[in-house]
């Protein structure tokens, strides 16, 4: 990922952060993790323009809830403003750092105009501001090496996405029967990593070129996957992506326990940042599914009364 940094500014401040942080460790004792009662914070990864002249920021967030998902209808405890509350934020966080998980369109005239995403939890609210300032632009469609993220589509014949530019499907289900889930995925494979070579000569275990994680994202009630991090099965495409070498397809089931609307978040990694992304802006996928969950016999009584 490149981002256009104030290099010398950002090197100094990072030699007094960690003096200060020094300082503090020898005085202070390290606070342990904690499973629940901790609060959740948005994360600003940055902004990349769009070919029509407006910005996405991409947002994702670390819920310090280290084993408890955590809930937060849109509102006053979860709102993106001005123009919110709701600028398709996640309302259901999974823990730990989730990279990436929505972006928010501005428009080309925004210019020094600032959003604030404020999370409220366990009575511990946080802000973070976002923007488009030159010092947070991120290019998460390649980065140094070449290397672009995997595609991502719901049929073997398109269309297809890559990136953080989120491409949606929408089916429907019903309560206590599991909803097939099925998409395919393309990738350049310039990132598959053996042990011993790549990295920066750091050895690394040998990664299939994609591999992709299930998440809710929104949804009244848990969703229950058969397999989150379902293998992906090496298959040809009818349509193929431009620059990609491997194709699959990955299938899984969720099984949902009360009716209602639910967006289902899938996540495509490459092998360069795979388990979470690593830190990086760049190369992961995000895809999302609309589910529309009814009660179990509701389609029977629909029928019968039609």
């Amino acid at each position: 990922m490149q981002a256009k940094l104030w290099k010398n500014g950002l090197a100094c401040g990072a030699v007094m952060l960690a003096a200060c942080a020094l300082a503090a460790a020898q005085d202070l004792p390290f606070e342990p993790h904690h499973n629940s009662g901790e609060s959740i914070t948005g994360a600003f990864e940055g902004w990349f323009p769009n070919s029509d002249g407006t910005y996405n920021l991409l947002v994702g967030y670390y819920n310090r809830n280290l084993k408890n998902p955590v809930d937060v209808p849109i509102g006053p405890n979860n709102r993106i403003e001005p123009g919110g509350p709701d600028r398709g934020q996640p309302t259901h966080f999974v823990p730990g750092r989730n990279w990436g998980m929505f972006t928010v369109t501005v428009p080309k005239d925004f210019g020094t105009q600032r959003l604030r995403w404020t999370v409220s939890v366990n009575g511990k609210p946080t802000v973070i501001p976002l923007d488009i300032l030159d010092v947070y632009q991120v290019s998460p469609f390649v980065d140094a090496t070449g290397d672009t993220p995997p595609f991502v589509g719901f049929s073997d014949s398109g269309p297809f996405l890559n990136g953080p530019r989120e491409i949606s499907e929408s089916i429907t289900g019903t309560v206590g029967t599991p909803v097939p889930l099925t998409a395919w995925v393309a990738d350049d494979a310039k990132s598959t990593l053996s042990d011993g070579g790549g990295g920066g000569g750091r050895a690394q275990a040998k990664h299939e070129p994609v591999t992709v994680r299930w998440t809710m994202f929104r949804g009244p009630a848990p969703v229950t996957f058969d397999n989150a991090e379902p293998i992906v099965q090496k298959l040809p495409l009818k349509v193929t992506p431009p620059g990609t070498v491997f194709a699959g397809k990955v299938t899984n089931t969720a099984t949902f326990t009360e009716p209602g609307e639910y967006v289902l978040d899938l996540q495509a990694y490459d092998a360069s940042t795979q388990n979470g992304n690593g830190g990086f802006q760049c190369c992961w996928s995000d895809a999302k599914v609309k589910v529309s969950i009814k009660a179990a016999g509701a389609v029977g009584r629909e029928s019968a009364a039609r």
